[in-house]
């Protein structure tokens, strides 16, 4: 084989340095015969090789800058350009003499055997042997050592197949033996079969060997759950660790009946055996199907979280894995990890480390939890608001996401925690993030913290949250995922706070007004429809903010919302009564059609403050349903409808209309309503329409709306008089004694904008009766409606035909089936 070798190098070695007996004459160089040379002492001849005049292969040129034909030694087959640079190279310096070429050809000659021998097979070279190295720079190796390389390549092969050979050989041989000695009764003996074949897992074929007998398998389990000697325990459970890491391996386990034996490992005192047992418990939970009932069954969601105690970074890392695969989809594990203290622990750790790693498998472990409405409280409790907050600003994209996420599902209920103003701003400062679920999570997280929380609403308005808001409406376009969150927290943040009216007016500064009202319009769904329209009520409670609204098209649109709507619910009522099927309560996407018009007439109510805005209320025929609404069996309806007639009888046109639609009999009865609000709008609008009538009617009319507001002891609805219209206030004469307090309480679309001092606190919800499947997280909604385009003749008498109530399919679209997203978003400030 070596004789082979040499055969082959002989024809590398033959380079082009070779020179016949009689000198050719040189191209370049100044020298036409190498006797012309002058000739160097030893030194100067050791400085020439020490320098890189001469790249190596086989002691003169590389091999790395020629083509094939330079490797067989023909000079006359090499390029000819190749040959004047290198030995314009060679030369420059120094010439030699035939005699002097011909002794280094010698010396290199004499040393090709030894030098392919060298690079080839290394062991054949008897110890103290020095060959000659022709490499002088490292980073370009010589062309044998090139052609060594698939030698030496080829040779580790196949010791490596004869060494895997002999180990499964060895293996199959010895695991009967094995199988008996792990079973023996002298624990000596257990203990020393155990060390074996924990040697023998570490190598590959021995461990196949191992993983395919069942028996093995199950011998080194029996031998696990029988030990007290710690050894023993240590190098029986490293083999299953080992074989863990093959499906086979593990498949062998799980049969054997090993998860039980390794969760009792968990109580271990010793490091290395908790290590390889939790992985190997790890490397099942992910890879072996069933190991997550075994483990739950064996007891190991209690002795995990017990391990959250443990201070090894990387090690619970792994725990937190475990918990996570373990508590995903299954309610009952979540109950025993929060029965186990272990939300305590997981918000424990997300303070305490900074090891991306565990922080990540923390997050994704709390994410899993703060769905379930048991352990969502004990997270909130725990700090664990505070304590995602801290890695908002984190590095790690997939860290910051799962946190986000995890605040998400708790804010819901945080809504009355403090402390909360670092995680404000770092919300609202993320609304300006590029990804889509950053920002779909952020406004979420503010509509759910700003809810019922006038501490939150200050903070997050003093830190411009209203400005990122209304820029994140407009950045959004149709995602309806960001938009109604969006809208929702800037319900919350322009009402029932000091700072309201700053919220008000920052909206309509930030020219967010149109971008809003434009939400009203397809493609925009229900949900998000009811969220504006509350928007829009709170921002007409700012006097300034009516003219925009006004140019914006607010009012018909709101019109035509009310129409549709009021249609719905007529219809579903008519349904009802006829003995069809269905639910009373018109459902479209999750929200009430009586929602909407409570909303919508809500809304018209606040706009109706302003002249102009009653004037074209009035202009679009809508007060015979204003009229018809005072029927209506929702208390709420009653209220907000007798509200808006209470405005619009404050002119006398809009006074004659209402009383031409024979709103008198309604208003009258309403008088007498046990709802505080009701009963003294319906005053209002009575007294109002009564300024033209007879002096007797007047007198008859102040009776009846004395005994009707005053209570039978003789004093009137709890509030101030203050809050009644001046002009009822003296047309109204209390029973001689009583101080004339009048209504205080109740929502606030309850106090009409004629009373004395204006109140601005407006509503983040129309609250009505029952809200069923629309609490925070809800998932089911109601039936749907089918919006087709409006009949005229479907439409109150005056309404056909009237250019700003031409639908022409401008109604929110037919939701799809599964709305869950959406109504899980959905949010309201009670």
């Amino acid at each position: 084989m070596l004789s082979h070798s040499e055969s082959e190098a002989s024809c590398v070695g033959t380079m082009s340095y070779q020179m016949p007996q009689q000198a050719r004459p040189l191209s370049q160089g100044g020298y036409h015969n190498p006797a012309d040379m002058p000739l160097q002492n030893p030194k100067e001849q050791i400085a020439m090789w020490q320098q890189n005049t001469y790249m190596s292969d086989s002691g003169i040129h590389s091999g790395a800058t020629t083509n094939a034909p330079s490797l067989s030694g023909k000079e006359e087959e090499m390029d000819a350009e190749w040959i004047e640079g290198q030995t314009q190279q060679g030369f420059n310096q120094a010439a030699f003499t035939t005699e002097q070429v011909d002794d280094m050809n010698q010396q290199l000659n004499q040393t090709r055997s030894q030098r392919v021998r060298a690079a080839m097979f290394p062991e054949t070279l008897d110890e103290g042997m020095e060959i000659p190295s022709t490499q002088f720079d490292p980073q370009q190796p010589t062309a044998v050592q090139r052609l060594a390389e698939p030698s030496q390549m080829l040779k580790h092969a196949v010791v490596n197949l004869i060494n895997y050979q002999d180990d499964a050989d060895l293996a199959t041989r010895a695991i009967p033996e094995l199988i008996k000695l792990l079973n023996d009764e002298d624990q000596v003996v257990v203990s020393q079969a155990a060390m074996m074949v924990h040697r023998l897992s570490k190598k590959e074929a021995s461990r196949h060997a191992i993983m395919n007998s069942q028996q093995m398998v199950a011998a080194l389990v029996r031998a696990l759950s029988n030990s007290n000697d710690l050894e023993t325990t240590r190098v029986t459970v490293g083999a299953l660790h080992n074989l863990s890491h093959h499906r086979q391996g593990l498949l062998a386990i799980f049969k054997s009946g090993g998860i039980p034996a390794l969760v009792k490992l968990l109580s271990s005192p010793v490091e290395s055996v908790l290590f390889y047992a939790i992985t190997t418990l790890h490397n099942l939970l992910l890879h072996q199907e069933g190991s997550k009932t075994a483990v739950r069954m064996a007891g190991g969601l209690q002795k995990m979280v017990a391990l959250l105690q443990r201070n090894n970074v990387k090690f619970l890392a792994i725990v937190t894995d475990c918990l996570q695969i373990l508590a995903y989809g299954n309610q009952e594990s979540k109950l025993i990890i929060l029965a186990s203290q272990g939300p305590q622990e997981l918000v424990r750790i997300l303070r305490s480390y900074t090891y991306e790693k565990l922080l990540w498998t923390t997050s994704r472990v709390l994410k899993v939890l703060s769905v379930c409405s048991s352990n969502k409280p004990a997270i909130v409790e725990s700090g664990g608001m505070q304590a995602l907050a801290m890695h908002l600003t984190h590095q790690s994209t997939r860290l910051v996401q799962n946190c986000l996420w995890t605040l998400r599902n708790l804010s819901d209920a945080a809504t009355k925690v403090d402390n909360m103003d670092q995680l404000l701003q770092n919300l609202v400062h993320l609304l300006r993030a590029s990804d889509i679920n950053v920002v779909t999570c952020a406004a979420g997280i503010l509509s759910n913290l700003t809810c019922n929380n006038q501490r939150n609403k200050i903070t997050v308005c003093q830190v411009g949250g209203v400005e990122a808001l209304v820029a994140t409406i407009y950045s959004a376009g149709e995602r309806e995922e960001i938009t109604e969150p969006a809208v929702c927290a800037l319900r919350h943040l322009t009402a029932r706070h000091p700072d309201a009216e700053v919220a008000q007016n920052a909206a309509r500064l930030k020219n967010g007004i149109p971008v809003i009202v434009n939400l009203l319009h397809p493609p925009s769904r229900w949900p998000l429809v009811k969220a504006v329209i509350g928007l829009i009520r709170n921002l007409a409670l700012c006097s300034a903010n009516h003219a925009p609204l006004r140019e914006s098209g607010a009012i018909p649109r709101l019109v035509q919302l009310l129409i549709r709507a009021f249609q719905d619910t007529q219809r579903q009522r008519s349904s009802v009564a006829s003995g069809g099927s269905g639910s009373i309560g018109a459902y479209a996407d999750g929200v009430r059609m009586e929602e909407i018009v409570e909303g919508t007439v809500g809304a018209l109510h606040i706009l109706a403050r302003e002249s102009h805005n009653r004037a074209i209320i009035r202009g679009l025929n809508v007060i015979p349903i204003f009229v018809q609404l005072l029927y209506n069996d929702i208390e709420n309806i009653e209220r907000v409808a007798a509200g808006v007639l209470c405005e619009l009888a404050a002119d006398k046109e809009g006074a004659e209309m209402i009383e031409q639609e024979g709103a008198t009999a309604p208003l009258t009865e309403l008088l007498h309503s046990r709802n505080e609000g009701v009963a003294t709008y319906a005053a209002a609008v009575l007294f109002r329409m009564s300024e033209d009538k007879p002096q007797d009617y007047k007198k008859r009319l102040s009776m009846e709306l004395t005994n009707s507001l005053f209570r039978e002891d003789g004093s009137m609805w709890q509030g101030d008089m203050a809050a009644m219209p001046p002009d009822l206030q003296d047309f109204i004469a209390p029973p001689e004694g009583h101080y004339d307090p009048m209504y205080a309480q109740g929502p606030p679309s309850v106090h009409s904008g004629h009373a004395g001092p204006n109140y601005q606190g407006g509503y983040d919800h129309v609250p009505v009766d029952s809200m069923q499947g629309l609490d925070i997280g809800s998932q089911h909604g109601g039936p749907g409606s089918n919006y087709g385009p409006i009949d005229p003749r479907d439409l109150p008498p005056g309404h056909q035909g009237h250019p700003d109530l031409t639908f022409d399919q401008q109604i929110p679209p037919q939701p799809p089936r599964d709305n869950n997203q959406m109504a899980a978003w959905y949010d309201t400030d009670l």
